[in-house]
């Protein structure tokens, strides 16, 4: 093979790969040039745009007035309210107004759905996220995140407190994250894979980095926050202890749920979540953020569970429902139901003959 063809064959790679966009993969994903195709590749440039808008704020905070600190509000969930997650519910709000689709979002940040009335008549989606997950990292510039989950849209008349959101992880369309951290990473699944794509500056376009992403099954990080070891029921703090004991694990531990998260996709391990004492049902949100990831590990081969249940069958009772989380390689997940599983059996009464 001469120089030039060597060149030549190195050029159409390149350009090959610099031409795979977000939307491109999807019609490519779904063979497809369809209209349920072309919905689902536009609703995930839109979810792009709302990507770039928030990764720009992020990358300046520090000199945009009023991008950092507190609101002085509090949230729905009870909890204070940053100024960054003011603005990227609103981002996303602003985007998916222009995208003729969606007919309702739903956020951790709003109490009810939020309704685009000009969109229901055609709008056939649903879209429920986490604008920045992790957003008390945001004023320390540490990793954070938006979740995002696609939805079908059901019913003529939504009920305006979400009920017709109300349904288990498997009818999701698609979902995924994006990552602001060195680079800008959308990572996403339409029930065929999982696939990353990396923010190229120079062309202001999500390339694909990753194709058909696949979770060891077995990994060496384990990432929960041990400061809660005292809260925990006496499984966790049974794994926990095994782990302390044995070669090969590592702790990895951000506070910022779609960073750490994504460590586990690539390197595998497990990732808690787990109910206290206090919060028996732990502190993330089922339908903005650990259905979403649950679906996404699942079809990378991992597992999801909220340590009785596989998380994708759960079906929340109301639109801000939270759940234990752990999730992982799917060695890794069965180790830690190992321990809660021993432990129901111990707790079980002993049948008389």
């Amino acid at each position: 093979m001469s120089d030039n063809t060597h060149l030549d064959i190195t050029y159409d790679y390149a350009l090959d790969r610099d031409c795979t966009t977000l939307s491109r993969h999807i019609l490519e994903q779904l063979q497809s040039f369809g209209p349920d195709a072309q919905d689902l590749s536009a609703l995930m440039t839109r979810i792009g745009l709302a990507g770039k808008l928030i990764a720009r704020r992020l990358s300046r905070a520090d000199l945009v007035e009023g991008a950092l600190g507190f609101t002085g509000d509090t949230n729905v969930q009870g909890e204070e309210v940053k100024k960054m997650d003011i603005y990227a519910n609103e981002v996303f709000i602003a985007v998916f107004k222009q995208s003729g689709l969606v007919c309702q979002l739903a956020s951790e940040e709003m109490e009810k759905p939020y309704y685009i009335p000009e969109n229901c008549p055609i709008g056939r989606y649903a879209l429920l996220y986490d604008p920045i997950d992790g957003s008390s990292n945001v004023d320390i510039n540490l990793n954070v995140g938006s979740i995002f989950s696609i939805r079908q849209q059901t019913g003529e008349d939504p009920d305006q407190n979400g009920a017709n959101l109300l349904q288990d992880g498997h009818q999701q369309l698609a979902a995924g994250y994006i990552l602001y951290g060195p680079s800008v990473v959308l990572v996403y699944s339409i029930g065929k894979g999982v696939h990353a794509f990396t923010l190229d500056p120079s062309l202001g376009e999500f390339i694909l980095s990753s194709e058909s992403i696949q979770v060891p099954k077995h990994g060496p990080v384990y990432s929960v926050n041990e400061g809660n070891f005292w809260q925990w029921d006496e499984a966790l703090r049974d794994f926990t202890r095994y782990v302390h004991r044995h070669e090969g694990y590592t702790a990895r531990y951000s506070g910022a749920l779609v960073g750490d998260f994504h460590r586990i996709l690539l390197q595998g391990g497990v990732f808690i979540y787990p109910g206290t004492v206090e919060k028996p049902d732990g502190k993330l949100r089922l339908l903005y953020e650990s259905a979403p990831l649950a679906f996404l590990l699942e079809q990378a081969g991992g597992a999801a569970s909220t340590g009785k249940h596989p998380l994708l069958d759960v079906v929340p009772d109301y639109l801000h429902a939270r759940t234990p989380l752990i999730i992982g390689s799917t060695e890794d997940v069965a180790l830690v139901k190992s321990f809660i599983d021993e432990r129901v059996r111990e707790q079980e009464p002993v049948l008389k003959s």
